[in-house]
């Protein structure tokens, strides 16, 4: 059996930047375990298989480790190359998932637009030391707690200067961890770890803005927000809130097709 497979960098208008997905349009779904080698095999932060619906298009994300229930970039780049590759004439694409719900994207110019459910983080009870720890031990100005850890620091520059322990970070009780800050040319900062998925930092993430949006739009008391996501590869996002859902919006390119032999 061949599968088609694509690659994009997402969040960035240039190659070698931002957040690269891998893609592999389906006919059918491949069983999981297949879909979980292979997103192994590809040892990227993501790679997003769908399968066309009679309203849209059914999608899935899996880790080099486990299927995920929400990510933003693999989102974006299944977008990027239904509309740019797969010969979509229409504006906007459906996507039907299993734990997310729908999530749509639409294409403006070569800026596409991710509405996603809002997750806004709840404060902690106690500050937990072992992932203060693992991060550095600079005891941040708060912690929050969605599905993942939200931590917020003074500045960017104690963004930028975090150094995890990666292998605590592993036995921590989430998925990941998002640091973030106020930023110097932007609203906001931020960079994400997710050793227990097999990531120890992601260069972009979609999902955690899911998280980053609700909290810097109400501590910044603006609802439309600019953000970076200061990884070495870099990204950029224009974001919105809008109350139980968010937008955010990026750009992409596609740097490679071909086919896998299964």
């Amino acid at each position: 059996m061949t599968i088609p497979i694509y690659q994009a960098d997402t969040f960035t208008g240039q190659l070698f930047g931002g957040n690269p997905a891998a893609i592999c349009p389906l006919n059918e779904w491949l069983p999981a375990e297949t879909m979980q080698k292979i997103a192994a095999e590809n040892n990227l932060a993501e790679t997003a298989y769908f399968v066309k619906t009679e309203d849209g298009f059914g999608l899935r994300w899996f880790t080099p480790e486990l299927e995920i229930d929400l990510c933003g970039h693999a989102t974006l780049a299944s977008a990027h190359i239904i509309f740019t590759e797969l010969g979509y004439s229409g504006s906007e694409i459906r996507f039907e998932t299993q734990k997310a719900g729908i999530l749509t994207v639409t294409k403006d110019g070569d800026r596409y637009t991710l509405d996603f459910p809002s997750r806004p983080p709840q404060p902690v009870a106690a500050l937990p030391m072992d992932l203060i720890k693992a991060l550095g031990g600079k005891i941040p100005v708060e912690v929050l707690k969605a599905r993942d850890y939200l931590v917020v620091y003074e500045t960017e520059e104690d963004v930028r200067d975090i150094t995890p322990d990666f292998n605590a970070l592993a036995k921590l009780d989430t998925i990941g961890v998002i640091v973030t800050a106020e930023g110097n040319e932007v609203d906001f900062v931020s960079r994400f770890f997710a050793p227990a998925a097999g990531i120890n930092e992601d260069p972009v993430t979609g999902s955690a803005h899911c998280n980053l949006i609700p909290y810097w739009a109400d501590m910044l008391e603006k609802d439309e927000l600019h953000a970076y996501q200061i990884s070495a590869r870099k990204g950029e996002l224009w974001c919105t809130n809008k109350g139980d859902r968010v937008l955010m919006s990026g750009k992409a390119v596609t740097y490679l097709k071909g086919e896998i032999y299964v």
